[in-house]
C-alpha cells in the first residue's frame, strides 16, 4: 500500500515522504495512529508540500548553527575551579559550567546540550571542548581550567 507519512517514523521514513508498505502494516498501524495517509492525487501534492516544507526548515536550522558556530569558533574561555596541589580539580567540570562560562565569557547563550564531552574535566590545564549545534556542525572552543 503506498502512504504519505504524517509523522516521522523510525526505520521507514520522515513527515511528508511517500512509502510503499505492507497492507497490513498500514491498516493496522501506520493509518488508525495517524502516522500515515494513503497517498491520492491530492494527498501526494500535499505530501510534497510538507517536504519543501521541511527541508527549508533543515537548510534555515543548519545556516543558524554555522553562523553560531563562527561566532565561536577560535574563543578560548577560562574557567577558574577549586584545585589541588597537583592540578586535580576538587570536583569536575561538566557540560552545565562550560556552557554557562562561554555565556558568562562570550555573551552568547549556549545551551548545555550543544557541549559534547567524552568525560568531565578533571585537570587544570588547556580543553579542547566540541561544542554541536547542529548534527552536520561541530566546531572546537578552547577551554583554559585555571586554579581559583
Amino acid at each position: 500500500m503506498r502512504l504519505i507519512l504524517t509523522r516521522d517514523v523510525d526505520d521507514l521514513g520522515h513527515k511528508g515522504d511517500v512509502v510503499d508498505v505492507a497492507d497490513g502494516y498500514a491498516r493496522n498501524y501506520l493509518v488508525p495512529r495517524s502516522f500515515a495517509i494513503k497517498a491520492t492525487d491530492g494527498a501526494l501534492r500535499q505530501a510534497e508540500t510538507m517536504r519543501l516544507a521541511r527541508e527549508e526548515a533543515l537548510a534555515a536550522a543548519r545556516d543558524e548553527a554555522e553562523t553560531f558556530a563562527q561566532s565561536l569558533t577560535g574563543t578560548r574561555v577560562v574557567i577558574a575551579a577549586h584545585a589541588g596541589d597537583e592540578g586535580k580539580l576538587f570536583g569536575s567540570i561538566g557540560e552545565a559550567d562550560i556552557a554557562a562560562a562561554i555565556t558568562k565569557f562570550t555573551g552568547i547563550e549556549v545551551d548545555p546540550k550543544l557541549v559534547v564531552l567524552d568525560a568531565p574535566i578533571k585537570d587544570i590545564g588547556l580543553h579542547e571542548v566540541a561544542l554541536q549545534p547542529h548534527r552536520d556542525v561541530e566546531f572546537m572552543v578552547t577551554l583554559d581550567v585555571i586554579p581559583a
